[in-house]
Formats: C-alpha cells, structure tokens, sequence
C-alpha cells in the first residue's frame, strides 16, 4: 500500500504543479517581484504542500501561514548548490518550524475557553477526490492528531499521510532513524485506537448532511433524532467570543433538544448551505447574510456521530476564499 501510494502521490505532484504555484497563495507572503530566481521558483511549486505538513501539525491555518513565512525566510538565506533535494528540505525546514510553534500552541491551549477546534478550511474540490488526504485533514482526524505528543504528531503526519522515509524524518525531528520507526509505531496505534469507525463515502456523508439540514430548516425534532446518532457528540468553539457549548454535548436527545432549541431563536435571520470544508461536506451557517457557523460532522453507518460546530469568529477567515491541500 505504501508503494502504490507513493507511486499515486508522484503521479499527481506532476499534473498539479501548475495549479501549486498560484492555489491558494498567502496574500502576507512576500516573495519578492517576478517569482523568477530558483529559491523562489522552489517554494511556490511546493508551498501548498508546506502548508498542508504545517497545518495537519497545527490544526490552525493562521499558524501554518506564520509557519511558511519562516519557512520562506530561512529557504532565502540557503545555499542551493549545497542542497540536494529542495522538497525534502523545504519540508525539513517547515517541519522544525511548526515543531516549535505545536510546543507553544499546546501551552496556551490549556487555557482556551471551552472546546478547542481545529481552524475549518473551504478546500478545493480535488481535496475530496485524494480519499487519503481529506481522512487526514477531517475534523474528526485533526482532533485526534491532537492527543498525540508533538513529535509523534509531526512523525506520523510525515510518515502515514506524506509518505516520507524514516531518514528524510529522522533530519526534519532530530531523531535517528530507529527511534523515529519507535515513535511511528507508537503513534500509529495510538490514532488507531482513537480515530473514527471506517471510511465513509462523500455521498453517505452528503446525504446525512441534507437530512440534517432539512430537519434544522423545519424545526422538526423528530426528523432531528432521526439522523443523529445515540452516542452522537457535539463539540463547539466560541473561543470566548461567541456563545458555544463549553463541553461535549453526548446523546441524540441532548443534542438535537440544544439545537433545536438555540437554532430555533434565529430561524428568521438564519440560512444554511452546504460547503467543501476539510475535504468533506460540511454546513455554513449564516445570520443575517454574515458567515456565523461551520459544522462539520462524521457520520457512521448513515447517522451523524460527531458534530463539530466553530463559532470563533478568529478561525473562520479561511471560510472566504477556497485553500488547495497538497501531498
């Protein structure tokens, strides 16, 4: 499997280049006029991959930016002629950076008011049609990533998702190759232990999604615990800025009781459609014509298990314009 993903991942790197160099370019990103000089030429063909390493070790696309940034500035000052393999060390590079940046994110997380959710994404199309690369950027995955420790989140986002080999690894962590296959290992059946119940296509889950829907716009509670799973989990993120549930909301009756009562306050003012967030199906929620909510929802044979609502105004930038993931 790892081979034949391998193989997929270089096919593709090919066709995508083009649409690498101008998807989803970081506005604050200054790389200076005509983008002609090989260092710069190098980063813009691989900063979408950059991003995506950063933010799959971040959750957060605002630091995943600030981690391109530094990037960018280090990769200027290189010596090309001294390096061999420019992807491997943009990603070295990006790699140490968003390390650094996770160890200070993790500390000021235990201070976050209520649920902390990663930052949603409105992605490409082509994002949902890499089954590997949306899994890895769901919500649900992101939320588990977050239960490892730093390194062991950066080894398994390089090994399992960017298909990188031990040694590439073991330079961008600081670790050898042996201890890097230990940490793998670990990781790996940490997220597995944790990650959500088996694959579930677009479709199952864009179903799910418009039953949902529909029962939010009707008020229809009934229709509401019909689609929601027993054990179903609402998490949500006001950040301390919009009011949010502070704590996991768990049970079908719970949770569509609390929606349909908040959602029902707003019904006039309120509209819903549908959107690509993270590679998946996803709703955004609007009052009065202004983007208020993503929720985001895993679903498992045909119910909806997890609903992850993000209300902080902070994390909701990227919502406007659409990011393109790379691997």
């Amino acid at each position: 499997m790892k081979s034949q993903r391998s193989d997929r991942t270089r096919d593709t790197a090919g066709r995508r280049a083009d649409a690498d160099a101008d998807a989803g370019a970081d506005p604050d990103l200054d790389l200076g006029a005509g983008h002609t000089d090989p260092a710069t030429q190098t980063f813009v063909l691989h900063r979408n991959l950059l991003f995506t390493v950063a933010y799959e070790m971040l959750g957060s696309a605002a630091d995943a930016e600030d981690v391109l940034q530094e990037t960018w500035l280090r990769w200027a000052a290189v010596d090309l002629g001294t390096v061999r393999d420019r992807r491997a060390y943009l990603v070295r590079i990006a790699t140490r950076q968003a390390l650094s940046r996770l160890r200070t994110l993790g500390r000021r997380r235990e201070s976050y008011v209520g649920s902390w959710l990663p930052e949603p994404l409105l992605t490409t199309p082509d994002v949902a049609e890499d089954v590997e690369l949306a899994d890895s950027v769901s919500m649900a995955m992101l939320l588990v990533l977050e239960t490892l420790t730093p390194t062991e989140r950066a080894v398994f986002v390089l090994r399992d998702v960017f298909d990188l080999g031990y040694g590439e690894i073991a330079e961008a962590v600081g670790k050898s190759p042996a201890a890097v296959r230990q940490i793998a290992h670990r990781a790996r059946a940490h997220v597995a232990a944790r990650r959500p119940r088996g694959a579930v296509s677009p479709g199952e889950t864009q179903d799910a999604l418009d039953a949902f829907r529909r029962a939010v716009e009707t008020g229809d509670l009934q229709s509401l615990l019909d689609i929601l799973a027993p054990d179903v989990v609402l998490l949500g993120d006001g950040g301390g800025v919009k009011q949010a549930v502070l704590r996991p909301v768990v049970g079908a009756d719970k949770v569509a009781r609390l929606l349909a009562a908040g959602l029902g306050r707003v019904s006039a003012a309120l509209s819903l459609r549908t959107a690509q967030v993270n590679g998946h199906p996803a709703l955004m929620l609007r009052l009065d014509g202004a983007l208020d909510t993503v929720v985001a929802v895993h679903v498992d044979d045909g119910l909806i298990t997890g609903l992850y609502a993000v209300r902080n105004p902070e994390k909701l930038s990227h919502m406007r314009h659409e990011t393109a993931l790379r691997r």
